[in-house]
């Protein structure tokens, strides 16, 4: 460990020492207020105390100890799962009134006030009007008087706005409530422009101090929140006080600002109007997985290129062992300036804005790293004996992107062919399947998995995540996986959901394929019981590699979906790529036959 962070724990030791009650832990989550995936520079409390960025861990800690948190930090289902934890062995969990590691963090990044951005109904599809009526008719129905929102995704989708706050997810640090009469945006001021004044009040919605949402989280509690915009009247009052929280969302501060009596917990009625994509929002989805296969397919075949002129690759096509790796590079080919230049093709695409989250180029054993992230100083160089996964994605204006194709520029082994051929056949099995109306991602997981169950190999993450359009990558409330919390929401018409099984195999490699897929209205013959049934669109355009393919393991209907997928390929994106990029998809996609 670093000398400064030896410090740097040394003084938050201190402070605990010194804290009344004395701390025996402290919790650092990796979240922020929002308990957001992706968290800003300031937010990564974690990151620099301890130079960690794997997942949660705990210490053993003595009967009786004293732990403390920051209550802004953690979700109340968190803070409830510690205290139970916690519990048994008779330990309790503080509310800190102040972060012991801001305090010591004493070159804590400052707070840019990048501007808040209006997100066109030309790309949202509804207005903030219709969307806010609707959300008081869910708090109506509910007999609740208003709702705080605190997830960043929700507050922008609702308001219909965009930011640069956090990396990869254009998205405002804010939270909203909204009662049954008024609408309030708490932000950062410098952020907002004229631009945003206008907007907020033309749609009714007051503008005020991000930090002020605690004292008006008071005020709404005790009945006395009024806003200063005049709104007309057009629910029903409710014979209610309550107010609605998401559990998992709304962090154990706000939480406490309320009486348990007067709180509503429930999934925010928020989440699955956002997963539901509007027609707006799929054709602009439809549109921006376009553009992306494009740069993907140019990636491909540049470094196709480069790896046989510069590393004596076969190359993506041949199987036949090449030439020797050229001595004296000028510029070898990493993980990360190669994934640097997958970045620069997307740049050149209309509508982009950055990346959706930071690149998974693996090589070899780093692709056996489900969540590998390379670093430039660390990484490793191109290997053309290797097996290569590239799991990326991009935000565009009119949709969000993540995709996974896992290649090999020289000679695969069997094993790899036939581990591959197995991912592909559960990829193509959740890509192809009808189910009813009510089908959870819990029930559609095992198709994905069936054809590696059948070799005795698996997965440990889930198949399937939500998309946001122009919004955060991982979205829920629904998912495929084998998780419990998979059986919460059933998948319904409009849903986006990725399409990702894969295979890791510690210290060789990794083999990961994802598409994009929409939830649609299937053509099925009969209805039985008139649940109506649900089949999948792929949205994702960029090929697989054929010669990661054992034909022999593929069934007539598998070759069939395969080269028709290819076939479709061509078509879409041709008419994106220049002659050389045309070429290399025409033969990329070659049409593939059962072997004898």
């Amino acid at each position: 460990m670093a000398p400064a962070r030896d410090e740097h724990l040394d003084a938050i030791r201190a402070r605990m020492a010194a804290h009344s009650p004395p701390l025996h832990a402290l919790v650092v989550p990796s979240e922020d207020a929002h308990q957001s995936e992706y968290v800003s520079e300031q937010d990564k409390r974690r990151q620099f105390i301890s130079g960690f960025t794997g997942s949660a861990g705990f210490p053993n800690l003595a009967d009786e100890a004293v732990i403390g948190i920051n209550p802004w930090c953690i979700s109340i289902d968190s803070a409830q799962r510690y205290e139970h934890a916690f519990s048994k062995k008779h330990q309790t969990l503080f509310q800190l009134s102040s972060d012991l590691v801001d305090e010591v963090w004493k070159d804590r990044p400052l707070v840019e006030p990048r501007p808040v951005i209006v997100h066109p109904v030309e790309f949202a599809g509804r207005s903030v009007p219709e969307k806010i009526k609707e959300l008081r008719e869910k708090l109506v129905h509910e007999k609740a008087t208003a709702i705080i929102i605190t997830a960043l995704d929700e507050v922008a989708w609702l308001y219909n706005i965009r930011g640069s706050d956090v990396d990869y997810s254009p998205v405002v640090h804010s939270y909203a409530i909204v009662t049954l009469h008024s609408a309030f945006f708490y932000v950062d001021k410098r952020k907002v422009t004229v631009e945003i004044q206008k907007y907020m009040s033309g749609n009714g919605i007051e503008i005020r101090e991000y930090e002020t949402v605690q004292s008006d989280a008071n005020l709404l509690a005790s009945g006395k929140l009024q806003s200063s915009v005049h709104v007309e009247k057009d629910m029903n009052e409710v014979e209610s006080s309550k107010i609605w929280i998401d559990s998992g969302s709304c962090c154990l501060a706000l939480y406490s600002k309320l009486s348990p009596h007067q709180v509503l917990v429930l999934q925010s009625p928020i989440a699955l109007p956002k997963a539901v994509k509007n027609p707006t929002e799929l054709d602009g989805l439809r549109k921006a997985h376009i553009r992306d296969g494009a740069a993907v397919v140019q990636y491909l075949a540049w470094l196709d290129n480069q790896m046989q002129e510069n590393y004596g690759a076969s190359g993506y096509f041949s199987e036949i062992k090449g030439s020797h790796k050229k001595e004296n590079l000028p510029t070898k080919l990493t993980e990360v300036s190669v994934s640097d230049k997958l970045e620069g093709f997307r740049a050149t695409k209309e509508n982009f804005k950055g990346l959706s989250f930071p690149t998974i180029s693996s090589v070899g054993p780093n692709a056996a790293i489900i969540h590998y992230n390379p670093e430039a100083s660390t990484c490793s160089e191109m290997d053309a004996d290797k097996i290569y996964l590239c799991d990326s994605g991009a935000q565009y204006l009119d949709g969000t992107t993540d995709i996974t194709r896992t290649v090999h520029f020289g000679r695969p082994s069997e094993h790899e062919k036939s581990c591959y051929t197995a991912v592909l056949k559960g990829h193509i099995a959740l890509d192809i399947a009808v189910f009813p109306n009510g089908t959870t991602g819990h029930a559609l997981d095992i198709l994905s998995r069936a054809p590696l169950w059948r070799e005795g190999l698996d997965y440990r993450h889930g198949t399937g995540h939500g998309i946001g359009s122009y919004l955060n990558v991982h979205e829920g409330p629904h998912l495929i996986s084998f998780r419990p919390s998979a059986r919460n929401v059933p998948l319904q018409a409009s849903m986006t959901v990725t399409d990702e099984p894969g295979y890791y195999e510690d210290g060789s490699f990794g083999i990961r394929l994802e598409n994009v897929l929409i939830c649609k209205e299937a053509n099925a013959k009969f209805n039985f019981g008139d649940k109506g049934y649900l089949a999948f669109e792929h949205i994702t355009w960029a090929p697989y590699q054929t010669k990661l393919i054992d034909t022999k393991l593929l069934t007539p209907v598998e070759i069939d979906w395969v080269n028709t997928y290819h076939s479709d390929c061509r078509k879409i994106l041709e008419p994106h790529l220049n002659e050389q990029e045309k070429q290399w998809l025409m033969k990329a996609t070659e049409p593939i036959a059962a072997s004898s």
